[in-house]
């Protein structure tokens, strides 16, 4: 395990770094429940890094964020609720017309606050909403499995929240210098150059762990909208994909 032993070779495979975090974190016993293997691994400590996060400037004064779903990053959303900040959530894997549930906490009130945080309670709590339902995004926060301090970012294998990414800054909701942080635990973070980025990666802009924030300098460009030619599959799986496609169609 090359994480364990302090070997790293400049730019390996993705899903080898993958595979080599998940082992890592598991033998290690820092992976929660449900474990790391396949996910955004949930580690022993989550909650604290969550509470770094929410002393950044651009935490403090973002009105609406867009967050995954995923369980690390439960204490986040549920700060930002108890802040009073709306929530976006991707649907999984885009598969609706309206990709995103909306989490309010003026229309949730106070009690449900800690249920709308859990990935269930989100979907049976919040709203499905459409692209030009949402507010501009003042903050992301993404899962990671594996980060470096140059901005470098690794996600699970599928691609959605580089996409999530792209929708929105073609939806004009998310600009060229909206934030991206996220949370990991420190057996996450890689030296600089181990994760390969590519033209519809996004970068980060801080990430933080149970021991403090991290800001990064990245150096890395992030997708300006869809990259339609990279698709492959997934513009026949996703309805807001088409309908933009063919929205797109018709001003031609």
């Amino acid at each position: 395990m090359l994480a364990r032993m302090g070997v790293w070779p400049m730019t390996i495979a993705k899903q080898t770094l993958r595979d080599d975090i998940w082992r890592t974190l598991t033998t290690q016993k820092v992976a929660r429940f449900p474990g790391a293997q396949g996910r955004i691994p949930n580690f022993i400590g989550a909650e604290a890094a969550a509470q770094h996060l929410t002393t950044l400037a651009v935490w403090r004064q973002a009105r609406a964020l867009k967050c995954n779903p995923d369980a690390p990053q439960r204490s986040v959303r549920y700060a930002a609720l108890q802040a009073g900040k709306i929530i976006y959530m991707a649907v999984p894997r885009l598969r609706e017309l309206q990709p995103f549930i909306a989490l309010d906490p003026a229309v949730l009130g106070p009690k449900a606050l800690w249920p709308a945080s859990s990935i269930q309670g989100a979907f049976a709590m919040g709203k499905p909403v459409a692209l030009e339902e949402m507010m501009p995004i003042d903050l992301i926060v993404a899962g990671s499995v594996a980060v470096a301090k140059d901005g470098a970012r690794l996600g699970k294998g599928g691609g959605y929240s580089d996409l999530e990414y792209a929708l929105g800054r073609e939806a004009g909701i998310i600009g060229a210098e909206t934030p991206i942080v996220t949370t990991v635990h420190p057996l996450q973070v890689v030296p600089d150059g181990v994760i390969e980025m590519t033209a519809h990666d996004i970068s980060l802009n801080w990430f933080a762990t149970p021991e403090g924030v991290v800001p990064t300098a990245s150096p890395y460009p992030r997708p300006t909208g869809i990259l339609w030619d990279e698709l492959g599959d997934k513009l026949d799986e996703i309805p807001v994909l088409q309908a933009l496609a063919a929205a797109q169609q018709r001003r031609r």
